[in-house]
């Protein structure tokens, strides 16, 4: 399996890790930066890293930065992506399980190293079943962004909440 995996400055170290740990188990691992503790904007390294995805370069991907919730929102904004932002190794399987979700995202100043390796773990080790429960519910989602997205109708006033 090959995976994209990405993170701001504040989950450089965990990001880091979580790749090494990874790589140790066999997995194909892109990074797609941060590459120090520089200070960088996250929704530019999430954009990349739901953009492999997209274009089929990899196959999951794992996204960390101080609290999870940025690079979640960003990687959702990217057409066809669902990101789920997972503290436990529960919430990972049921990113996969429940919502097919093709990247969940984490956060550095939430949790540590070692538990972080346990939820990528536990996200990587299970797979979406089209005929499941959950099947129907997903391929709603699915539906309803394509219709959005066909429409050019915008959703509200993002522009609203800033300055």
């Amino acid at each position: 399996m090959n995976i994209a995996i990405g993170s701001d400055h504040n989950g450089f170290e965990m990001k880091e890790a979580i790749k090494k740990h990874l790589e140790n188990l066999g997995y194909q691992v892109a990074d797609y930066g941060c590459h120090s503790r520089d200070a960088v904007d996250y929704p530019a390294v999430a954009f990349e890293v739901a953009k492999g995805i997209s274009e089929g370069k990899h196959d999951r991907g794992i996204l960390i930065c101080g609290t999870g919730l940025g690079v979640a929102i960003a990687a959702n904004k990217y057409p066809g992506i669902r990101a789920a932002t997972t503290h436990d190794t529960y919430s990972a399987e049921r990113a996969q399980l429940s919502n097919n979700a093709q990247i969940i995202t984490m956060g550095a100043q939430v949790i540590g190293h070692e538990a972080a390796k346990k939820i990528a773990e536990a996200y990587l080790n299970v797979s979406f079943d089209e005929n499941s429960r959950s099947a129907p519910k997903v391929r709603q989602i699915i539906a309803r962004e394509k219709e959005f997205l066909n429409s050019g109708a915008a959703i509200g006033k993002p522009d609203r909440f800033c300055n």
